[in-house]
């Protein structure tokens, strides 16, 4: 038995535990559960955290999350970069960044947690994923589960459970991967994943752009890349990018980019498009024809954060329909990003009831 199947307790009615929903992804940590005032409390802080050393006492001390990559982003350690923590140290190092944001934002320790996970044959990975939910302070109400595009797409169908109840077909556009499935009434069937390419490439080939851009004049880091990425990429009014860097030598040096941004974004979009067209609509429709043509009578739900970029949805339909020659429905959640932890923490109020 493992730990979490030690932790997971089954939900009894005499206790009210609160139900909770998390997301331990590679680039950003999501966490939903009940607020005050009856809506849905949500946190979320990148996955990661600096060490550094108190002046006064020599004490080393941690700093988590948001703040960590802002203030030492020299020596920020995100122990996720790969998706799954695979070793020992990094199963330690993202339990001691999951207890610190639980510990900030007062999750309830008494609650039903439910957890997305991504898709991967990473058995020890996910295990290890598992232990660091099991080790936490929170959880003691019961600990599940469920793929992370199911529980991205349930607020893509309603303020309920709906998705539980059809079959559709999704893509999850993460950080290090982009993965493919469809779901009968909650079964994941046919799933699909690629490493080809992921929303951190797109990030290192900016890094390279900009460089080339500017005729090697500006050299940005990948937490810089990323926020460039999300904050100005744009399918609908992207504006050539206007920043100030401090130059070594003393002095501010202003620059200008066009294309860096936009360039590695537009070919992300059409190499998701070819493997979802290319590879996965094939594999699905070898597995499970009839499910698949039940899939696409609905529309496509793409989660994760390169969904959150403006006007993405509306190209991907575009240009998945003219690879495919049919017309297709493409939608998402009003935020892609934090979708899953939304969807979870409704299904672990589902199993709180």
């Amino acid at each position: 038995m493992t730990d979490t199947d030690r932790r997971r307790q089954p939900v009894t009615d005499g206790g009210s535990p609160v139900p909770v929903g998390v997301k331990i992804g590679s680039t950003r940590t999501v966490i939903a559960f009940p607020a005050p005032d009856g809506g849905v409390q949500v946190i979320r802080t990148l996955t990661c955290l600096a060490e550094y050393k108190n002046p006064i006492t020599g004490e080393t001390k941690y700093a988590y999350g948001d703040n960590a990559a802002a203030e030492y982003p020299d020596s920020v350690e995100f122990p996720l970069r790969s998706g799954l923590p695979d070793s020992g140290h990094q199963t330690e190092r993202t339990a001691q960044f999951f207890d610190a944001v639980v510990d900030s934002h007062d999750v309830p320790e008494d609650s039903v947690v439910v957890y997305v996970t991504p898709l991967s044959e990473n058995t020890t990975g996910q295990e290890n994923l598992g232990r660091v939910i099991a080790d936490s302070p929170i959880g003691t109400g019961g600990i599940e589960r469920y793929p992370e595009m199911l529980c991205g797409a349930i607020p893509a169908f309603g303020d309920g459970l709906e998705a539980i109840e059809t079959v559709f077909a999704a893509m999850n556009l993460g950080a290090t991967h982009v993965e493919s499935a469809a779901f009968r009434r909650g079964e994941q069937v046919a799933p699909y994943r690629t490493a080809a390419v992921s929303g951190n490439e797109v990030d290192r080939k900016i890094i390279s752009n900009v460089e080339n851009e500017t005729q090697s004049r500006v050299h940005i880091d990948i937490n810089t890349a990323r926020e460039y990425k999300e904050q100005h990429a744009s399918f609908e009014n992207f504006e050539p990018l206007t920043d100030v860097i401090q130059q070594p030598g003393g002095g501010r040096h202003e620059f200008t980019i066009g294309r860096s941004i936009m360039d590695p974004v537009e070919e992300y979009l059409d190499t998701v498009v070819a493997h979802f067209a290319g590879e996965f609509l094939p594999q699905l429709s070898g597995q499970y024809q009839r499910v698949q043509r039940l899939a696409l009578d609905q529309p496509v739900v793409l989660t994760g954060g390169m969904a959150c970029l403006p006007g993405f949805v509306e190209e991907c339909q575009q240009r998945l329909g003219e690879a495919v020659d049919t017309e297709m429905t493409v939608t998402a959640p009003d935020r892609p990003d934090i979708a899953p932890a939304i969807g979870a923490q409704r299904i672990a109020s589902r199993l709180v009831r």
